[in-house]
């Protein structure tokens, strides 16, 4: 076993273990790629879906008048677009790499047969 592993591999073997190498540092970047587009875009709508309803009540009802100034206002609003971010984007990335995954296996089990 210890021999296996100084044998020096052929220059194909190498350029192809390279090659695998790029192509899961392609897939790697679009999958955090399209994560980032959907955790910002989940963000955007979070924004708009909490401040709406944050600023009309510190306006109207007047436990949030008292005791909510602007800087709480901003912040019960950056909070959920933060979250909103982070969550979109994981599940994302998750889901593509998971999709990448089974789509590797049905294409590597198509090419033994």
């Amino acid at each position: 076993m210890a021999a296996a592993k100084n044998v020096a591999q052929s220059p194909l073997e190498r350029s192809c273990s390279l090659a695998s190498l790029d192509h899961k540092l392609a897939m790697a970047k679009r999958c955090s790629h399209e994560g980032v587009v959907a955790g910002a875009k989940a963000a955007a709508v979070a924004s708009i879906a909490t401040a709406i309803p944050t600023l009309a009540s510190a306006r109207m009802v007047p436990w949030a008048r008292a005791n909510l100034n602007p800087t709480a206002q901003a912040l019960i609003v950056s909070t959920v677009a933060g979250m909103a971010y982070f969550i979109v984007a994981d599940k994302t990335v998750l889901a593509t790499a998971r999709r990448n995954s089974f789509n590797r296996q049905t294409s590597s089990s198509a090419s033994n047969n």
